[in-house]
C-alpha cells in the first residue's frame, strides 16, 4: 500500500505520542544553614522502580530552578530515554554557588553539596554514590559545577561547564559578584580564593571525569582556555570542547547534550565495575 503524505504525518504523529517522557517536580527543600526554602524542579524517569544516576544542572547569572527546562524542554525525554535523574536547584541570580563570606544567608555550597543532596537521595530512588552523581552548569553555574566538584571530590564523580566563568578575577564590576564577597580591590585574599581556576590544585589525576566547552565568541573563552591549561599542567586529563557560539541559549542546548552523554558513559561504565 503507498503511503501518502497525511498517512506518514499521521504515522509520525502516532509515535512522536507514544514517546514516553520522565516526570517534572517541582518541589521546595528546606535548607537548614539559610533557614528558608529553596525551590528545585526535579525531573525523573517515567519508569523510576530501579535507582538512578543523577545530573544536577545549575543555572547562571539572573536564572532560577526552571532555567534548564526552558533551554532544553526535552529534559523529561531525555531522562526517561537514558534512564538518569535531573535536579535543577535555584541559586538566587547570583550566589555564584559560595558560601558567602560576606553574607551568612548565603550558603549555597552547603546547600547544593550536603542539604540537597541528601534531600534527594532520601526522597527519590538514586545511586547513593559519587559514582551516581555528576553536576554540571551553564556561566555562572558553571563556575558553581566546577568550584563543587573539586571541593567535594567525595560527593560528585563527574562535572562539567558549558560557558563557565571559571576565573572570576578577570571582572571585578560584573554579576554582582562583589555582593557575595566584597569589592575586589579591598578583599583580594578572597577573590583569589573563591575562584574556581584556583581550586584545581585540589585535584589528582582521576578524582573527576572532567567536560568543559566553551564557544570561541564567548566573553568566557579566554578564562576558559586558561583552565584547560592548568588542567594540563597538573596533568589533570578532561575533555575540553570548543565550537563556534557565543553566550547563548542555543549554544547551551546544544552543549548540554554532549556532556548529558559524557556522564551517561560515565554512570555506565562505573556501574560495570
Amino acid at each position: 500500500m503507498k503511503k501518502t503524505k497525511s498517512t506518514l504525518f499521521v504515522l509520525f504523529l502516532l509515535l512522536a505520542l507514544s514517546v514516553q517522557a520522565g516526570v517534572v517536580d517541582t518541589i521546595k527543600v528546606y535548607s537548614a544553614s539559610m533557614k528558608k526554602d529553596v525551590q528545585v524542579v526535579v525531573v525523573t524517569p517515567e519508569k523510576n522502580e530501579k535507582p538512578h544516576p543523577v545530573v544536577y544542572l545549575l543555572h547562571g547569572y539572573g536564572g532560577n530552578a526552571k532555567s534548564w527546562l526552558f533551554i532544553r524542554p526535552d529534559l523529561p525525554q531525555m531522562a526517561d530515554l537514558y534512564g538518569i535523574m535531573f535536579v535543577c536547584p535555584d541559586g538566587n541570580y547570583n550566589s555564584w554557588y559560595w558560601d558567602s563570606p560576606k553574607d551568612t544567608s548565603s550558603r549555597y555550597e552547603t546547600f547544593v553539596s550536603n542539604e540537597l543532596i541528601k534531600y534527594v537521595d532520601s526522597h527519590y530512588p538514586t545511586v547513593k554514590d559519587r559514582k551516581g552523581r555528576a553536576i554540571s552548569g551553564l556561566s555562572m553555574g558553571g563556575h558553581g559545577a566546577m568550584w563543587l566538584s573539586m571541593r567535594h571530590k567525595d560527593v560528585f564523580g563527574a562535572a562539567g561547564s558549558t560557558s563557565g566563568g571559571l576565573d572570576i578575577r578577570p571582572f571585578p564590576n560584573n554579576w554582582d559578584m562583589a555582593e557575595k564577597l566584597g569589592a575586589e580591590s579591598a578583599n583580594r585574599d578572597i577573590w583569589e580564593t573563591h575562584t574556581a581556576i584556583n581550586q584545581i590544585d585540589r585535584l589528582r589525576g582521576g578524582d573527576l571525569a572532567l567536560i568543559i566547552d566553551c564557544g570561541y565568541d564567548d566573553f568566557f573563552f579566554e578564562v576558559n582556555n586558561d583552565f584547560h591549561k592548568k588542567l594540563l599542567k597538573y596533568k589533570i586529563g578532561h575533555d575540553f570542547i570548543v565550537r563556534p557560539g557565543g553566550h547563548t541559549n542555543e549554544y547551551w542546548n546544544n552543549s548540554i547534550g554532549y556532556q548529558i552523554l559524557f556522564f551517561k558513559d560515565y554512570f555506565e561504565k562505573n556501574a560495570k565495575r
